[in-house]
């Protein structure tokens, strides 16, 4: 088994006080680790999420094992989505690249697992045609196209569609009150007893209404906080605010909408505990941050950018995944188009956890796709 070998890259400043520690801003840098197999320099490949810490990743051994360099690499943003902009990510993932091709690689691929799977596509597309030359709020990101060299390939695995299509499927459109997470409408409250499984098609209408009514009001209300704020003199450019409930999916609980193999419950455990917990996904944001991941003008949009890179894909779906589903990974294929294909992992739950057996599985289909590029 080759050593974990640990990668310090240098990043472009990013926003004011995107981070509490001052020698992140004034020395930015990411972090990565990644084992390099003996031989030929011949193909690499970065697993990335926005936030997670990606350096201890399940694939990194197993793909070093089937003679691919694997570097799970972590963003500026590891462990903190608060003001989390998808276009610096990607400018972050760019240096990755760019470092794998400095040690020597003549392939350099990217795996989107989860919430990577977005970020991956927007770096590909952007790298293949740059068009993200603002942000969200308007203001200009200064990428150019030497910060994204494109890849080879990309390989998806329990692939989120983005962060705006997420927070869109799992908003509680129950909240009355934006300030008081414990505020409900039980009409609208999927949690509440009364609504019985499986969910009548009259509820499930009302509710998927009444949560992109919710999101939109959300979103409106940033885009005037930002324009007052920044027709003030002497105000901020930006401002953090909470949104409630952001785990309220009916699939969760009601097995029969959009169905594979999982069970029950969320992938981080009881779906209604999640949602009134103080730390989920877009619970602690920013007006821009906002913007930039989890609303309609997010540029980040995973089937949207697929469909724009003409590189080779492959898909890897795993059938129990609480939080993908069977639609997730036909948007993905239609998206795709004639470069992709599906690989199913059966069972396999959203990060395979407690499932060592079917790593390998997982491993294979990658080092096979990697290896033909």
């Amino acid at each position: 088994m080759p050593e974990l070998q640990l990668a310090v890259i240098d990043v472009k400043p990013g926003a004011s006080l995107e981070s509490q520690s001052g020698l992140q801003m004034l020395r930015p840098r990411i972090f990565g680790a990644f084992m390099a197999p003996p031989g030929p320099k011949k193909v690499a490949a970065i697993v990335m999420h926005p936030t997670s810490n990606f350096m201890g990743h399940y694939l990194i051994g197993p793909l070093a094992e089937r003679g691919v360099c694997c570097m799970g690499l972590n963003s500026r943003y590891m462990g903190n989505d608060t003001l989390l902009l998808m276009e610096r990510a990607i400018q972050d993932l760019g240096a990755g690249v760019k470092h794998l091709r400095a040690m020597g690689y003549e392939k350099v691929m990217l795996i989107g697992n989860s919430g990577g799977a977005a970020l991956s596509s927007f770096y590909q597309a952007q790298a293949e045609r740059l068009t993200a030359t603002h942000f969200p709020d308007g203001d200009p990101t200064h990428l150019h196209a030497d910060d994204l060299p494109p890849v080879d390939g990309i390989a998806l695995c329990a692939a989120h569609l983005g962060r705006s299509r997420l927070l869109r499927d799992w908003i509680d459109p129950s909240v009355t009150d934006e300030h008081d997470v414990l505020s409900v409408d039980p009409e609208l409250d999927m949690y509440d007893a009364r609504h019985r499984m499986p969910y009548s098609a009259e509820f499930l209408a009302r509710f998927q209404g009444a949560q992109k009514a919710r999101l939109d009001r959300i979103e409106q209300w940033a885009l005037g906080r930002l324009e007052q704020l920044r027709a003030t003199p002497g105000a901020p450019r930006d401002q953090a605010f909470i949104v409630y409930r952001t785990h309220a999916d009916p699939r969760c609980v009601d097995l029969s909408l959009d169905p594979n193999d999982r069970a029950p419950g969320s992938v981080w455990g009881d779906a209604r505990q999640v949602n009134y917990s103080a730390n989920a996904m877009g619970r602690t944001t920013s007006l821009t941050a906002f913007l930039s991941q989890w609303s309609s003008r997010s540029q980040a949009d995973g089937p949207t950018n697929l469909a724009r890179t003409g590189c080779p894909k492959l898909l890897l779906t795993y059938t129990a995944d609480q939080s993908t589903f069977p639609s997730t990974r036909d948007a993905w294929l239609q998206a795709g188009g004639t470069t992709i294909r599906n690989v199913d992992i059966m069972g396999g739950n959203h990060y395979l956890a407690g499932q060592p057996h079917l790593v390998p599985k997982a491993a294979d289909a990658i080092a096979e796709f990697a290896h033909a590029l």
